[in-house]
């Protein structure tokens, strides 16, 4: 293979050369290594679709036709087809153009104004699949054998999306094969680098788990962009721009760079959101990395810092139970003592009495602790950036005061808050040099961890300037914010941070109107343009009166979506805002047909059969194709109404705001939002019609 030629895939050429009979996978990877060596048109073999697209190749293999595309150095290989030769040529430009823009309006607008969850009448006429599902299909794409009986009792396609019997992985590759993607859609779809084209027998056969993302020229330049700079490097974007991508292909860098300084064995941690994605985070790194994977350590920030704690013989105290703390608070909060004359303690309870119970926890929590203020006299002066109620004089005594009196409380109560445990792994870190041995750290989605947090994972890093962080203050989902230079005084991004703007994970429509929704919760003002790499439907909006037009909403929205998208029932989510929401929907959604399994965070299973049902804030960092939120009614979020707002129901709504904005934008392809019927909920209302397809 000529070296200069580097070979990158679409996911529908790795499906459809997966599904050929093992002789003709070995006859078309035997022109794909001869298509390497020189991909250059012939006009015989070889030859240009210039009628279609300048940059579009085809390449004969017997009865198939290799489809590529060549942008220096690479080539892509697009898909695989089987064609006769008379029918090729005609059918080309439908090949091109073909398939669908699904709108799915007209299913959503016909479900009637009282439903009852028995009622099957808008099921459509089954429509028989292209051709059988046969035995030889479910062996070359290594189906198990568990699930082919059911797979080859199969006769329809709505019986195909509906599978929940079959991991979805299973059946999305049966609906690519039978129905197989236009090429102006497989353009669309992500390049994956292949380093060996042996590499895709190795993947069938199970001996390779998966392969590398390519980088957009974009994405690549951020990879080693400041890599020799005195300070940390900080790369922002939106959602699905590629910052954890680019986090990944930046411990390279970093590698290479150590290594060069004569460090032959270089230490790096990578710190990410959830255990879910460090565990992809772990599989990625290991390919890209190679031997080299030995010098990462991949972990959650959290479960470093009880790392730290358990090393350092500090029995951790911290509860899973948020409840237990929230009762405590109340506890401390009634039996606070302030200073002063009696009129002086009343007039600081009086004060205290204005603002909201979570609030003042979120005060303690967020800005006294998380932010180590060691004094009444520094919370005095302390900055509160992102918290939008102006404190008086006054209130800030009582506060501090009730702090105090919280702080005893969880002593004797033999617990610590998360912000707590986070601080003094960081006071830990601050005192013994020999926590502080990683040569280079880099933190993926910082925008969700306290000041204590960032400053610990600051302080475990030898040197400021080989610290990364990518970030989007847009996705916060906790607290109100931060500026980094006060958390400290290294995280000066001054000529440091830059900004990724394709969006390659949801279309056009949909991440457009996610950020109409977003304007009035904003963290990060500054003005980007945004590019998109895929199109489609508009999102849509539905009111509801009840748990059963809602369960039949979902129903008809997920079947049409999964079916006008060719992919499974299991390929579809459904955001909640609580435990006790979802769960509803779960045994709603099942009951009335489709299986779904609701999964709290710490239980997350994406390999789950059927839909998928999660809270809003357990979905940060992950993406579906199909996705619909629901489950509003009677929750906090319903409880906002249109009125003018006090700074602290001000600063509340637009951290909910965010919240609902990262559900918007796990969709990749649909996206549905269910809200009450008659809610007043400033969060609920007013989506735009210029971005959303609003209905009844």
């Amino acid at each position: 293979m000529n070296s200069e030629w580097v070979p990158t895939f679409k996911p529908s050429f790795l499906l459809q050369v997966h599904a050929l009979p093992a002789k003709e996978m070995q006859q078309v990877l035997g022109k794909v290594n001869l298509l390497l060596e020189d991909p250059m048109p012939d006009g015989k073999v070889k030859k240009q679709l210039t009628h279609i697209n300048r940059d579009l190749y085809r390449l004969r293999s017997g009865y198939y036709r290799i489809f590529y595309a060549i942008s220096d150095p690479y080539v892509c290989l697009l898909k695989l087809d089987r064609r006769d030769d008379d029918t090729y040529d005609d059918d080309m430009d439908a090949e091109f153009l073909g398939g669908f823009n699904p709108d799915f309006g007209e299913v959503l607008d016909t479900v009637p104004t009282r439903l009852e969850l028995t009622i099957p009448s808008y099921e459509p006429e089954a429509t028989r699949l292209p051709q059988p599902i046969i035995e030889e299909l479910l062996t070359n794409l290594r189906v198990p054998e568990k699930y082919r009986s059911h797979l080859l009792a199969i006769q329809t396609e709505d019986d195909l999306v509906s599978c929940s019997t079959v991991p979805q992985d299973y059946i999305s590759q049966i609906m690519e094969y039978m129905y197989p993607k236009p090429l102006a859609q497989v353009l669309q779809q992500p390049d994956f680098l292949l380093n060996d084209v042996d590499d895709l027998l190795r993947y069938k056969e199970g001996e390779l788990l998966g392969f590398l993302l390519r980088l957009s020229p974009e994405q690549e330049r951020f990879v080693s962009w400041a890599i020799k700079a005195t300070g940390p490097t900080q790369v922002k974007g939106g959602p699905g721009t590629g910052k954890s991508t680019v986090a990944l292909y930046r411990v390279r860098s970093l590698i290479e760079k150590l290594r060069k300084m004569g460090q032959s064995e270089p230490c790096i941690l990578f710190t990410t959101y959830t255990n879910a994605l460090v565990h992809s985070s772990e599989q990625l790194l290991q390919q890209l990395l190679g031997e080299d994977y030995r010098y990462v350590e991949v972990q959650t920030a959290d479960k470093k810092m009880s790392d730290i704690l358990k090393r350092a013989g500090v029995t951790k105290k911290t509860p899973n139970d948020s409840a237990l703390i929230h009762k405590i608070f109340l506890t401390a909060l009634k039996q606070t003592r302030f200073e002063g004359n009696v009129l002086q303690q009343q007039a600081q309870q009086q004060s205290l009495e204005r603002l909201d119970e979570d609030y003042l926890l979120e005060e303690i929590s967020q800005v006294i602790v998380a932010r180590q203020v060691e004094s009444l006299q520094d919370y005095m002066h302390a900055r509160r950036p992102g918290r939008k109620v102006r404190l008086s004089e006054l209130q800030r005594r009582g506060i501090w005061q009730a702090y105090e009196t919280f702080k005893r409380h969880l002593h004797y109560a033999g617990v610590e808050t998360w912000e707590q445990a986070r601080a003094r792994a960081e006071m830990l870190v601050a005192k013994d040099y020999e926590f502080q041995f990683y040569d280079a750290v880099v933190i993926d989605e910082a925008q969700d961890l306290d000041p204590s947090m960032l400053r610990l994972l600051i302080k475990l890093c030898k040197d400021p300037s080989r610290l990364f962080i990518t970030a989007d203050a847009n996705q916060s989902i906790y607290g109100s914010g931060f500026n980094w230079s006060d958390v400290h005084e290294s995280l000066k991004f001054q000529g440091r941070t830059s900004v990724l703007r394709a969006n390659y994970r949801s279309t056009r429509e949909i991440g457009e109107a996610a950020q109409s929704y977003l304007e009035t919760g904003m963290l990060d003002t500054e003005p980007i343009e945004r590019i998109y790499m895929n199109n489609g439907a508009f999102p849509a909006v539905r009111s509801v009166h009840n748990d059963s037009e809602e369960t039949l909403l979902l129903m008809r929205f997920l079947r049409q979506a999964a079916r006008d998208l060719r992919l499974g029932i299991g390929s579809c989510a459904v955001l909640c805002p609580s435990n006790e929401a979802g769960k509803t929907l779960a045994a709603n959604v099942t009951r009335a047909g489709l299986e779904a399994t609701f999964m709290e965070g710490k239980n997350l299973d994406l390999t789950q059969k059927g839909v998928k049902i999660l809270t809003l804030n357990s979905a940060k960092g992950l993406e579906f194709p199909i996705v619909a939120l629901a489950g509003f009614r009677a929750s906090r979020y319903d409880y906002l109404s249109l009125a003018v707002f006090d700074q602290e129901q001000e600063e509340e709504a637009s951290r909910l705001r965010r919240i609902i904005f990262v559900g918007m934008t796990r969709a990749m392809r649909a996206l549905l939002v269910i809200v009450p019927a008659g809610t007043s909920s400033s969060l609920l209302t007013g989506f735009d019609p210029t971005y959303w397809n609003v209905g009844g």
